[in-house]
């Protein structure tokens, strides 16, 4: 009998996705957010999600037999809900409910879930629930999506589970082992998101901007050592100060902060103006080092004799998305492969609560080699999407879209590239992208100008054919999937400066034509008629928004946006020129 597996993510409140696996074969995985409209869709469930990969993969509700969530009920005995009672003695009511209601989530997300399978007309008696904990469908997400056959160390960063953050463990013939767990609320990601929320960003967005920052900072010039207890093997947050619940919360405007006010009172007010000024700019190098030094030394302590053994490091969870960190671990002289999975996000935990259902029940899973798992659009839709939309845009069938999308980044034109599978994870890599040349004097402002309004300090990201990708980066550097940054060499610097961050790296994707055809044909003609074998590869989307999914949001998008140029499948799109009459 076939084994078809829907894996479901949310459960945590955000960030729903589905992923389907027909016995071993991942074959379709969707963000939620993607087809509703509304970034991170908060408090939804995956239902447009799960119903489109059952389309996708040509199946009825009724063909599911398992269903895999990532969030599973924790037992009264176990150590996380007494660790977090221990922890938290300060707010007794929060301490008291888990230990004897400890399990109210997961209650709550199983009833949701009902709703959910009868909405999809499938019946719960006949499928198989299989509840996996959030950080194993995260390792599995890493672990089972590449394994080789070889001992490979685990490590998941997260903010937080049904109780635990950070996992160290290794996978053998399949199996994951578990050597370390740390629990809430001793969370490292805990730790950067609080000063995140300090320095005036939004948790789960404002992560990448304190990052991004960081380079400009001097991250010697204040200690924020004191936020965390660390002596190379245990981690403990100062919940005094960060990851504070109930009354240590600080607040504004009726708003409860991931912080207490003793923070604000050691370290000043709350950025409310330039991010560049002393001291906060600095607070971000220094959060941002502090991290990386936890991370890579605990990793090293627990995890080293695994790595010595293999080589191999796979790296999952919401804290894997630091590009800075996976660079550090790169460097570490006993990882010779870092995988990092590219939805290392919570939506990626349905591809690995259903991973891991798949692997338990004895059937070999086939490798991730690429995230197009979304769906795909006709022609005929895309020509139906343009007549429909109120301003009536000129559209025109290309017989060779390569040929005209190289001529116009040829002229320095921004062109949306829209074609193949929607990509699954947070980045773009090369079907729904906003594409650029690197080469051309004022790119990033055009960019930013036109249709991203970035901070002037975050540089965008390129993509390269696998056939250069050596002049630049080292190899273990190499990535598919734009999961960590690399070193560049002072040569390439000077030679492409917009795609290179304050510090000298970049974070790149190498498109190899096994895994991404239809782009490494694009990237192929451009450089045979530049000579340039990359191209800046931003995010098709205008800020705060989803990456666009079907053909009507991609000319939603492009219409709302001052872009002149849009590729979509084998039509160009244009705007229709402004009339001079009243």
């Amino acid at each position: 009998m076939t084994m078809v597996t829907l894996g479901l993510a949310g459960a945590i409140g955000h960030d729903p996705a589905a992923a389907l696996f027909v016995d071993g074969k991942l074959v379709a995985a969707i963000e939620e957010e993607r087809l509703i409209r509304r970034k991170h869709a908060k408090d939804e469930m995956p239902y447009h999600a799960a119903r489109q990969c059952l389309r996708i993969a040509g199946l009825k509700a009724s063909d599911v037999t398992h269903v895999a969530i990532p969030f599973a009920p924790i037992s009264l005995f176990s150590r996380a809900r007494w660790h977090y009672a221990y922890r938290h003695w300060y707010a007794p009511d929060r301490a008291i409910d888990s230990i004897f209601n400890g399990n109210r989530r997961y209650r709550r997300y199983i009833r949701d879930l009902k709703g959910l399978l009868e909405k999809l007309h499938i019946p719960f008696e006949q499928i198989e629930l299989c509840p996996v904990k959030h950080l194993l469908a995260h390792a599995s997400s890493g672990y089972h999506m590449s394994e080789n056959g070889k001992k490979t160390a685990i490590f998941v960063l997260d903010s937080k589970g049904e109780y635990a953050n950070m996992f160290f463990g290794y996978g053998e013939n399949g199996k994951i082992h578990k050597l370390k767990v740390f629990n809430n609320p001793d969370s490292l990601c805990g730790m950067y998101a609080a000063l995140t929320d300090y320095l005036g960003f939004e948790i789960l967005d404002g992560e990448f901007k304190v990052m991004g920052i960081a380079p400009f900072g001097d991250p010697n010039k204040y200690d924020l050592s004191e936020l965390a207890y660390f002596d190379g093997k245990k981690f403990r947050v100062n919940n005094k100060l960060i990851t504070t619940i109930g009354l240590r919360r600080y607040k504004a405007k009726s708003k409860g902060h991931y912080f207490s006010r003793k923070l604000v009172e050691k370290l000043g007010p709350r950025r409310a103006g330039n991010l560049f000024e002393d001291p906060y700019v600095h607070y971000a190098a220094a959060i941002q080092k502090l991290y990386e030094d936890i991370a890579v030394g605990l990793v090293v302590h627990y995890l080293e004799e695994v790595m010595e053994e293999s080589g191999r490091l796979v790296i999952a969870g919401t804290g894997a998305m630091n590009i800075r960190l996976n660079q550090r671990l790169t460097a570490l002289p006993q990882v010779k492969e870092l995988i990092v999975h590219p939805a290392c996000g919570d939506p990626g935990t349905a591809i690995g609560a259903a991973a891991y259902t798949v692997r338990q029940a004895g059937k070999q899973i086939e490798h991730l080699e690429s995230v197009s798992l979304g769906p795909s659009f006709k022609c005929s839709d895309c020509i139906e999407a343009c007549e429909n939309h109120r301003d009536k845009p000129q559209w025109e069938f290309l017989d060779d879209p390569y040929g005209k999308a190289v001529e116009l980044l040829d002229e320095g034109q921004l062109v949306a590239w829209f074609r193949g599978r929607m990509e699954f994870g947070p980045r773009a890599l090369g079907n729904r992208s906003i594409l650029a040349n690197p080469t051309k004097k004022g790119i990033i402002e055009s960019i930013n100008k036109q249709v991203k309004f970035r901070e002037h300090w975050r540089p965008f990201s390129p993509s390269m054919l696998d056939t250069v990708a050596d002049e630049f980066l080292p190899g273990k550097y190499q990535d598919e999937f734009m999961c960590r940054s690399a070193p560049v060499s002072a040569k390439w610097q000077e030679k492409y400066p917009v795609v290179v961050f304050r510090d000298g790296t970049m974070r790149a994707q190498v498109v190899r034509e096994k895994t991404s055809p239809d782009f490494y044909h694009l990237l192929q003609r451009f450089q045979e008629k530049t000579g340039h074998g990359l191209l800046i590869n931003a995010t098709l989307c205008r800020p705060g928004e989803a990456l666009v999914c079907s053909p009507e949001d991609a000319v939603n998008m492009f219409m709302g946006a001052d872009l002149d140029y849009m590729i979509l499948e084998n039509l160009l799109v244009t705007k229709r020129p402004e009339s001079d009459s009243w």
